[in-house]
């Protein structure tokens, strides 16, 4: 998917902007709205937005590489973070990570986002998902599950296979 500029972006975006003091103090909350409706910033984005926020690209470039919430490629339909700090660690996160990429036939040991071959999964380590006492746990796109099992995460799969 290239980027357009939508009627929807642009309204959104000439609304951030509205809410700051300088046109720049608004970049982050562009990219994020450019993000909700693309499901990524590509580089045609990353331009339009410079022109949108009157900077330069590389200026919102820095931004999108920095932020890890941020990303430059399409990361799938659905996108299945599972938390790797201690207390999911503990209850045993990298195991539900590893079934979970077994799964999707996605190397377990991979770093950052891997993508299944059909676009329809992401999956990604994330840090602290805030649900330290009810670990492991994980989010599909904006669901969230806690004390998830290697079979609980197949049925949750399923729901979004469809």
């Amino acid at each position: 998917m290239s980027f357009k500029v939508t009627k929807t972006i642009d309204r959104e975006a000439n609304r951030l902007v509205k809410n700051y003091p300088e046109k720049r103090s608004a970049s982050l909350m562009v990219l994020h709205a450019i993000q909700e409706e693309f499901g990524y910033i590509s580089k045609d984005a990353e331009v339009w937005a410079a022109e949108k926020l009157g900077l330069k690209p590389i200026n919102i470039h820095e931004l999108v590489t920095f932020y890890p919430m941020l990303r430059e490629h399409d990361p799938g339909k659905t996108v299945v973070r599972v938390c790797r700090t201690l207390s999911c660690a503990l209850a045993g996160s990298h195991k539900l990570h590893g079934h979970i990429c077994d799964k999707l036939g996605l190397d377990k040991n991979g770093h950052g986002l891997q993508r299944t071959k059909d676009g329809k999964f992401g999956v990604e380590f994330a840090e602290c998902l805030a649900s330290c006492g009810t670990g492991p746990v994980m989010m599909c796109n904006n669901d969230f599950y806690e004390a998830v099992s290697n079979e609980e995460s197949e049925e949750i799969l399923k729901k979004y296979d469809a």
